[in-house]
């Protein structure tokens, strides 16, 4: 977040970097950036002659070279952005001329989604030296719900610890696509309230009943009925609830679980940390261990395992979601 906001500052104050190189497997980052450019380098009326944007698929490293080294019309700078730059990887290499002795008047924007420069080569070297070098990290899973709730604190809204985890397992670690539903609620919702698991379903269609969150807490909890009524829920709106994300975050649990069982230390401290989770649910480990001994755990991990290749077609063609779950819920009774 730090290099974001050197970032932001050196275009506010009128000195950007001639090459901006955004690399890395979060796209949410290298949009924001690369839009922040378009946005704020030139004046909307400057923009016409001297803003353009190529594609990685459709150009060249030639082509963007040529079109870096001209001039401006009528304004201080010229501003390149090319999209998908990850498509020119196998040459891209050849900007290293062009790096070397950047087209002052030109700010060069290069959004390599997805990928990374090899550090020992002439191009990664220098970028640094002339240019902006900015890596986009994919965020944990434990990781994210914290970014939620700073979103939307810049923006002067709460969101309880339960919906935010809600969103996170609903629609994954996908920045852009959790920033988008946040711009829907905050698009309804007032200013300065706090969201909440009700809210999230009124307005985003995640249940807050019936959802993979309420079912690791019922199973580390051994409510078997409120468990079957999950799973049942599940069976029949396969669509909303696939096996997929349900066995995922089940064996993710139990390989926690056992290496709950595992420490000498069992603070709260100490489990958010090791077994990377948010302290928020430090609590259904502790009631989850006492439920389940470890030999059981161990043998749970292995049967979801198998559950999970035959999820997958693997000695078990055309099996229903619905079996699938029955054989679920007799691997955690």
């Amino acid at each position: 977040m730090d290099r974001i906001k050197e970032i932001v500052e050196n275009i506010n104050q009128g000195t950007p970097k001639p090459v901006y190189f955004l690399m890395g497997d979060e796209p949410y980052y290298i949009d924001k950036i690369s839009q922040y450019v378009a946005d704020h380098v030139l004046a909307e009326e400057e923009r016409g002659f001297n803003q353009m944007v190529l594609y990685g698929k459709d150009t060249s490293v030639d082509e963007v070279v040529s079109n870096a080294k001209r001039f401006p019309m009528m304004a201080e700078h010229q501003v390149v952005i090319v999209k998908e730059a990850q498509h020119l990887s196998r040459t891209i290499e050849n900007l290293v001329p062009y790096v070397e002795n950047p087209q002052p008047s030109t700010i060069l924007v290069l959004c390599y989604k997805y990928k990374k420069l090899d550090k020992r080569k002439k191009l990664y070297k220098a970028i640094q030296k002339k240019g902006e070098l900015f890596e986009s990290k994919k965020l944990y899973e434990n990781q994210v719900s914290e970014w939620i709730r700073r979103t939307l604190s810049g923006k002067k809204y709460k969101i309880s610890p339960k919906a935010s985890i809600l969103l996170v397992e609903f629609l994954g670690t996908d920045l852009s696509k959790i920033n988008n539903e946040l711009d829907k609620l905050t698009l309804i919702i007032p200013e300065g309230t706090e969201i909440t698991p009700e809210l999230i379903e009124q307005h985003i269609g995640i249940s807050k009943d019936f959802n993979n969150f309420e079912l690791k807490k019922a199973i580390g909890e051994k409510n078997m009925q409120k468990v079957t009524r999950i799973i049942d829920y599940f069976a029949q709106n396969p669509k909303d609830n696939p096996f997929v994300v349900t066995i995922s975050l089940l064996s993710t649990f139990f390989t926690q679980l056992l290496q709950y069982h595992g420490l000498k230390d069992h603070s709260p401290n100490n489990v958010s940390k090791v077994l990377g989770i948010n302290p928020y649910f430090v609590n259904e480990f502790t009631t989850a261990a006492k439920n389940y001994p470890m030999k059981q755990v161990s043998g749970i991990v292995s049967g979801l395992r198998q559950l999970d290749l035959k999820s997958k077609g693997v000695n078990a063609n055309g099996i229903s979601q619905a079996d699938l779950l029955k054989e679920l819920l007799v691997q955690v009774d």
